[in-house]
């Protein structure tokens, strides 16, 4: 069986062709089994403990909706606020989905994780997520990161491949020569930002309109409790927090990676040509169960719908 469907897959690559594309696509990263695994997979009911920010570790100038689920940047001058989610995670690999309209961040508007000492109010306009050794953020306006108060690189990085070494909590370096200059306009972040968190390997990233821009930090502790976290300086800012899905370090499936490899080959637009693989109905109808997941990667028309 395993023969003939790899047969019927290879005399249709020539005609194969991406299923989504963006203006991030060029600068995406393919994501590891484990990673895909989790982006395809059904997300978590939104009710998840993990899905709310935290009312003791927010500045007072943070406002929560009765669910937890947003928080609001009550207006306050020369003040820089940081807010976090309610549970970290010491291990696995985690998603989590924010959303904050580009038209209500203003200045200094970084996302990120932190630890629980992490300062949560400062005097000032300033990045305050990746202020000290405790956090790491990236600035959404400027496209910068920060990590001990000050920027370690650009992301993404304005190149196809990332492949030197990056120092303990710093950014993967491009191969770039340095005589040539990056652009320097920075990327416009859309509304919808998805933060994975490699807690196993101590690394951070980013999906963007469905593509992986590959890992912003790495180095981070191991083993110690890192939490989703967000700092504003503009008022009326809504943020919204919502934590998609999870996975062990254990390897992943036979039969989750093999459906999600064909998933990936035939694309949204080639769905309709499920019932031509020389597969069994009980299988058929578990490839299009893999399908309907798909939309986790893929940003979603209704993403923005208000959280129950």
């Amino acid at each position: 069986m395993g023969l003939l469907l790899s047969t019927w897959l290879c005399r249709r690559a020539s005609g194969s062709s991406p299923s989504f594309s963006s203006a991030f696509s060029l600068l995406a990263v393919p994501p590891s089994s484990r990673l895909a695994l989790t982006l395809s997979s059904f997300p978590v009911s939104p009710a998840d403990g993990r899905s709310r920010w935290s009312p003791l570790h927010c500045s007072p100038h943070f406002l929560l909706s009765p669910c937890k689920q947003e928080v609001t940047r009550a207006p306050a001058e020369l003040s820089s606020d940081v807010a976090r989610a309610e549970m970290g995670v010491k291990s696995g690999l985690h998603v989590w989905e924010v959303l904050w309209s580009p038209t209500h961040r203003g200045s200094h508007a970084v996302v990120g994780v932190s630890r629980q000492d992490c300062p949560l109010q400062a005097s000032g306009y300033n990045v305050l997520l990746g202020e000290d050794s405790q956090s790491w953020g990236w600035e959404l306006q400027s496209n910068q990161l920060w990590h001990k108060g000050q920027t370690v690189g650009c992301y993404p990085c304005k190149r196809t491949k990332c492949h030197s070494k990056a120092t303990e909590g710093s950014v993967l370096q491009s191969n770039v020569s340095p005589n040539k200059k990056q652009t320097e306009t920075p990327l416009l972040i859309p509304e919808r930002v998805l933060l994975v968190l490699d807690a196993d390997l101590g690394t951070l990233g980013f999906v963007v309109d469905g593509s992986f821009l590959g890992v912003a930090f790495q180095g981070l502790p191991r083993g110690v409790e890192l939490f989703p976290a967000v700092s504003s300086v503009r008022g009326g800012a809504h943020i919204r927090l919502r934590y998609l899905n999870g996975t062990t370090c254990n390897p992943p499936a036979l039969m989750a990676l093999s459906g999600l490899s064909i998933c990936q080959f035939l694309g949204q637009q080639r769905q309709h040509e499920m019932c031509k693989l020389p597969l069994p109905p009980l299988l058929q109808h578990y490839l299009q169960s893999c399908f309907q997941f798909q939309h986790t990667l893929t940003p979603s028309r209704d993403a923005s719908v208000p959280f129950e």
